[in-house]
């Protein structure tokens, strides 16, 4: 199939009408098994996939790897062909990073890196994207460990997104890669809202700089429609009126609306995005969700053939899983309240809690050794008693992401885009 850019994807989407609009979806990769559904979905129904790889997720391994199967930027790529492979997906699919740029690793935030420092680490990571054939870049200059509890200036959000693109296409250049897509943005996960006035006056003087410097325009300008997610719903206030007034103000200079953080909106909200002209959404913690209560149910199923005498032996999955979700503290950033500050005994000792950790951020154990093991011992268990437990875990990732799917209008989306570029 003819590979296109994202940027012609969402030139042809911005003049689509009636029924023909649509929604793209974002998806986080939290594990292989989440690719590999996604993919034999985008195979029955025909829509382009973009996977969107955060630094912590995937990155070099000189700047601490990912822990998303300790994937860099190379074996991302690698890895994700090899996966179309396997299961004849030819389709349109994108590599995209999510969240680039400085201290966006939680570990340079975490040691507040001057500034210098954070932006070199940021320009070393596109770089390393760039050259493994990533199609979109997400341009974040937003977090800063030396401005808390107030958003970065925009003067200064401007002036770091200029100097990131201008070395990528710079570098681009130099290599004589192929032009790439980018995603910018003053996007903050408060639950907040992008006001009309600084979203138009973000996106006018982004493409004016740019142009002055001949440096290209990007896909996706994100703004905060009022999402916000924490634990498994979506707790923020998404606002119709001003969803629709920042779609259109986008759509003036020809660029796409991206929404963050649309895990576990309601599905009246979802069937509206196509309709309010929102050109693209980011789901990641609701499919590595879903993935892990698979696991859960899997686990209920393996403990009752196990009484009744059906199958032999289990997995120790149930206990292993759930101490690697709390030990990873990684659950403290989707938590409310004095929560985050229990410890990993406190936790531990608290059964419900336990529970909700580990539902929350299983995904984040999925390439643990111990889990790995355990998940591979309880397939090979259910297989012996005519359960497929692994393609039982593909048909739920699938269910869940067809339903964006289905209400984003994007069955057929890649045959439609196809036919306008």
């Amino acid at each position: 199939m003819k590979k296109i850019s994202i940027f012609e994807i969402v030139k042809a989407s911005l003049n689509m009408k009636g029924k023909d609009k649509a929604t793209l979806l974002g998806i986080g990769p939290m594990s292989k098994t989440l690719i590999k559904a996604s993919m034999i979905l985008a195979k029955e129904k025909d829509f382009p996939l973009m996977f969107i790889a955060s630094r912590n997720q995937v990155d070099l391994k000189e700047l601490g790897g990912g822990y998303v199967c300790n994937w860099d930027q190379k074996s991302f790529a690698s890895d994700i062909k090899k996966i179309a492979e396997e299961v004849g997906f030819n389709g349109l699919y994108f590599l995209c990073r999510d969240h680039g740029g400085p201290w966006q690793r939680d570990n340079e935030r975490n040691a507040h890196l001057p500034e210098n420092e954070a932006m070199e680490l940021g320009k070393k990571s596109y770089l390393e994207d760039l050259i493994n054939g990533f199609d979109l870049l997400h341009i974040d200059p937003t977090k800063d460990p030396y401005i808390v509890g107030k958003t970065v200036p925009m003067e200064i959000v401007l002036k770091r997104t200029i100097e990131l693109i201008e070395y990528v296409e710079r570098e681009r250049k130099e290599r004589n890669l192929p032009p790439i897509s980018y995603e910018v943005g003053t996007e903050e996960t408060n639950g907040g809202l992008t006001s009309e006035e600084a979203y138009e006056t973000f996106i006018k003087t982004l493409i004016e700089e740019l142009d002055k410097r001949n440096l290209p325009k990007p896909s996706f300008i994100v703004g905060q429609t009022g999402t916000l997610t924490r634990l498994t719903e979506n707790v923020g206030n998404f606002n119709t009126k001003n969803s629709k007034k920042l779609a259109d103000i986008a759509k003036k200079y020809s660029v796409g609306l991206k929404e963050h953080n649309g895990d576990y909106l309601d599905e009246a909200i979802l069937l509206e995005h196509p309709a309010l002209g929102i050109t693209a959404m980011n789901v990641a913690p609701e499919f590595g969700s879903v993935e892990t209560q698979a696991y859960l149910k899997l686990i209920e199923v393996e403990n009752n053939l196990y009484e009744h005498g059906i199958i032999s032996k289990k997995s120790n999955l149930e206990k292993v899983i759930k101490e690697e979700a709390v030990k990873s503290l990684r659950w403290k950033k989707w938590m409310v309240g004095d929560k985050v500050n229990l410890s990993i005994e406190e936790v531990l000792s608290d059964k419900d809690l336990t529970d909700l950790i580990t539902e929350i951020s299983g995904h984040y154990t999925f390439n643990n050794e111990r889990v790995k093991c355990e998940i591979q011992l309880m397939f090979d268990n259910l297989n012996k008693a005519g359960v497929d437990g692994e393609k039982y875990v593909i048909n739920k990732i699938k269910d869940s992401i067809d339903k964006y799917i289905k209400y984003f209008n994007l069955e057929g989306f890649t045959t439609k885009v196809l036919s306008n570029v």
